[in-house]
């Protein structure tokens, strides 16, 4: 029987809070957290429900994380519920940067708030192996899609290809295959039975209003194109802001693969074109990134906050907040007008059988993509050392085996016994894990 509970929008937000606040460990990270608390634990989305969101958002530009929140907000209220959710997932984040940014040229003294982070992260590595193997039992259905999985993966970690392209790719098998009646017939039947064994979990979803969402993406083109519009024209294409504001909308629509695909070129424009910042300083920034949660593109944020910092006029505070902020916004507006100008069509997808076989094979492919930033992740976390080993067309990233962190392997190992022996809830885990960060931090 389907629960028929519509999900009340304050409950939403806060846990879309809850999502915002513990969004550690990049896209793998991200995602793994939002399927354990929306499909597992509040059982607001069933497994095809989200996984179908995923991969729509994993074909665009910009952080996919943040833009499966806003989906999904879309989905349970509309354009308030996407607003919400889009945004409570990047102000957590936000927030924590600025701050650091502040400490950073004041204080430059992080050790306490790094020991936080640092158990945190250990705490994220369970999380996302976790959900990695729960959505690989329930997408790798078949042999095609356990294949299709394989070969994305090996695709990505192995050559480094573009993960848009592998995506896209798998779509294209997909849908071939659709062609094939025994393969639509498998899909479907799938399908259904997986809807109706997750129908009595899920609550039933009302369609939310189409054109109202169109609306709400034509609004974000406005306020953004008005936002470079009116910085060009009150203080000219060389002012600080103004650089800011177009270089970071140029950079937000072409961010396909997430924010390692484009990290090197804003370090390299900001620290050699425009010289906002030095080449040790954008490191730290990444730092920063790394041991907050929110997107890591949040990074852009502090090379903004630097930018204003040594360009604009007094109060420098003021004017490098100012910075962050504008960065901040330019960066991720974009990220609302793809999702509310084109989830409502993603959504009639669903009604047609050949494109669900090919969403149902970008299903599979993301399972490998997962896999490939869940290594990547596990790798930067548990060893302070990695290089590439290219070679014969492959480009693997392999760590110094001298160079592991056993403080990070010893919290990681705790975080995995609480999670799958103890089975503990996701809260006391972090907690346990934190608590035990700041510890070791403080000790060595």
């Amino acid at each position: 029987m389907v629960d028929n509970r519509q999900v009340a929008f304050g409950e939403a937000v806060a846990v879309w809070w809850r999502i915002g606040l513990l969004s550690f460990g990049g896209p793998a990270g991200q995602i793994a957290l939002m399927h354990k608390i929306l499909v597992d634990e509040k059982k607001w989305l069933d497994e095809n429900r989200f996984l179908h969101a995923l991969n729509y958002c994993m074909m665009l530009p910009g952080p996919e994380a943040q833009q499966l929140a806003t989906y999904v907000g879309w989905l349970l209220h509309g354009v308030k519920g996407g607003v919400a959710a889009g945004l409570l997932f990047i102000l957590p984040g936000a927030a924590a940067i600025l701050a650091l940014s502040w400490l950073y040229v004041l204080l430059g003294d992080l050790t306490f708030v790094q020991g936080l982070f640092f158990g945190l992260k250990a705490a994220v590595l369970a999380i996302v192996v976790q959900a990695m193997i729960r959505i690989a039992k329930r997408a790798l259905q078949g042999t095609l899609r356990l294949c299709l999985a394989m070969t994305a993966f090996v695709a990505l970690f192995f050559f480094n290809f573009p993960f848009p392209l592998v995506v896209l790719g798998a779509a294209v098998i997909g849908y071939i295959a659709a062609r094939n009646f025994d393969f639509v017939a498998s899909v479907t039947r799938r399908t259904s039975s997986e809807a109706l064994a997750g129908s009595s979990a899920a609550i039933l979803l009302t369609p939310p209003d189409t054109r109202a969402a169109l609306r709400a993406a034509i609004v974000c083109i406005v306020l953004w194109a008005a936002t470079i519009a009116g910085l060009l024209l009150a203080l000219g294409p060389d002012d600080v802001f103004s650089e800011l504001a177009v270089f970071f909308s140029k950079m937000a629509v072409v961010t396909f693969g997430g924010a390692y695909a484009v990290l090197a070129y804003v370090a390299q424009q900001g620290v050699e074109q425009y010289q906002w910042l030095q080449p040790g300083e954008m490191l730290d920034g990444l730092g920063l990134a790394e041991t907050t949660p929110g997107p890591l593109i949040l990074v852009t944020q502090f090379v903004g906050f630097l930018a204003a910092l040594r360009s604009a006029g007094e109060p420098v505070l003021v004017m490098a907040t100012f910075g962050a902020l504008l960065t901040t916004w330019v960066t991720f507006l974009p990220c609302f007008v793809w999702i509310f100008a084109g989830a409502p069509y993603v959504e009639r997808l669903r009604e047609n059988v050949a494109l669900s076989a090919a969403l149902s094979a970008v299903t599979a492919a993301i399972v490998g993509v997962i896999a490939n930033l869940a290594w990547w992740f596990a790798l930067n976390l548990l060893f302070t050392e990695t290089v590439r080993v290219s070679g014969a067309g492959f480009d693997v990233l392999v760590p110094h085996l001298e160079s592991l962190d056993t403080a990070m392997l010893i919290l990681a190992v705790l975080a995995s016994v609480l999670l799958f022996i103890g089975r503990l809830h996701l809260l006391v885990v972090l907690g346990v894990t934190a608590i035990t960060g700041i510890i070791f931090h403080l000790l060595m």
